[in-house]
């Protein structure tokens, strides 16, 4: 069984659990306080400001401001990974005033800590999937391979002798090229982890490291430029962002599909009238049309209607992905 079948079957089975098990868990909960929001709303960025995580939440917190009674402050808590933001939410109030913007990185924390002082899911009720952030492969212009089916072929034939770059362990570019490798037939390549993808760049344009699975938004003007070859896009179908770039699944890796996705998420306890308030705040900023193009300028796709339900069904999906496959690597996060 492949990773990939692993994500369609899990996805479906959570999709059909997901609504009775939170409409179990609203009852639970009881009515929302008297008033929501009735102070400023604190919402927490597990990443470092200006990155590509903090411009969304910036731009969402922006407009949510304009519509609330109380102001959507960013804050930006970093440290261990995603792990001191996600815990100054995981131990913060059960009343809708602090939120999580996070990624990705949240369903495989579980994996890479072994002494990880919340549970990503037990601890958690998510609210809203904004989006998804599909990664390219790109290989400089030097590398022996126009297409993905040679690339496959070149390192398949030298298991060992080339490197990646990525933004950092664990993070979605290191996960999206593990989980390739695995797909295409278990390749064997060197990782190279860096601070951020923009540290990595200078390294593959000199091609001293030939090639990256970078996500779209800091890809897309390398590939344009033809200063790195592009090989193929993550999403299942192709972008319109980049429709001359062939997915990987139409190139021969099935059912191969990879992203960094956006996710809000409250505290678990929050009463469930304030948790369908909040999601329908981020709904009503996410239907701006001008939020609509920025977020699409950087590649997101937008999740349309996305509900606390179907968005904890994604989130479990992923973890079933994405656990497996960060412990079979031995991913860790030093």
């Amino acid at each position: 069984m492949t990773f990939t079948t692993i994500r369609r079957r899990h996805l479906l089975a959570l999709s059909a659990l997901a609504a009775p098990m939170l409409a179990t868990g609203a009852r639970a909960q009881g009515a929302a306080p008297a008033a929501w929001p009735n102070q400023p709303i604190r919402m927490i960025v597990p990443f470092a400001a200006g990155g590509p995580t903090d411009v969304p939440a910036r731009l969402l917190a922006e407009e949510m401001s304009k519509m609330l009674p109380q102001r959507v402050v960013v804050e930006n808590r970093t440290g261990s990974g995603v792990v001191v933001g996600t815990d100054a939410v995981a131990k913060g109030p059960q009343d809708g005033h602090t939120i999580l913007y996070t990624t990705v990185a949240h369903a495989v924390t579980r994996a890479m800590f072994p002494r990880l002082p919340f549970d990503p899911v037990a601890d958690f009720t998510p609210v809203s999937l904004v989006g998804q952030v599909p990664v390219i492969l790109l290989v400089h212009n030097s590398f022996p391979a126009t297409n993905l089916r040679e690339f496959i072929e070149v390192i398949r034939a030298n298991p060992g002798r080339y490197d990646y770059a990525s933004s950092g362990n664990g993070g979605a570019v290191h996960l999206a090229t593990e989980l390739f490798m695995h797909a295409a037939g278990g390749l064997r390549v060197n990782h190279v982890p860096f601070r951020g993808s923009s540290a990595a760049m200078p390294d593959v344009l000199s091609g001293r490291i030939p090639m990256i699975f970078d996500i779209a938004a800091s890809a897309l003007p390398y590939a344009r430029s033809g200063e790195l070859r592009a090989l193929g896009i993550s999403t299942r179908t192709r972008s319109p962002l980049a429709p001359n770039i062939p997915t990987i699944i139409e190139q021969g890796v099935a059912g191969y599909e990879a992203y960094t996705w956006h996710m809000v998420m409250v505290r678990s306890g929050t009463p469930a009238p304030v948790v369908e308030a909040i999601n329908r705040a981020v709904a009503q900023a996410v239907a701006l049309p001008a939020v609509q193009q920025k977020l699409t300028e950087l590649a997101m796709q937008l999740v349309p209607e996305s509900t606390p339900a179907s968005a904890a069904a994604y989130l479990r999906s992923e973890i079933a992905v994405w656990e497996p496959l960060v412990r079979a690597a031995n991913i860790s996060a030093n």
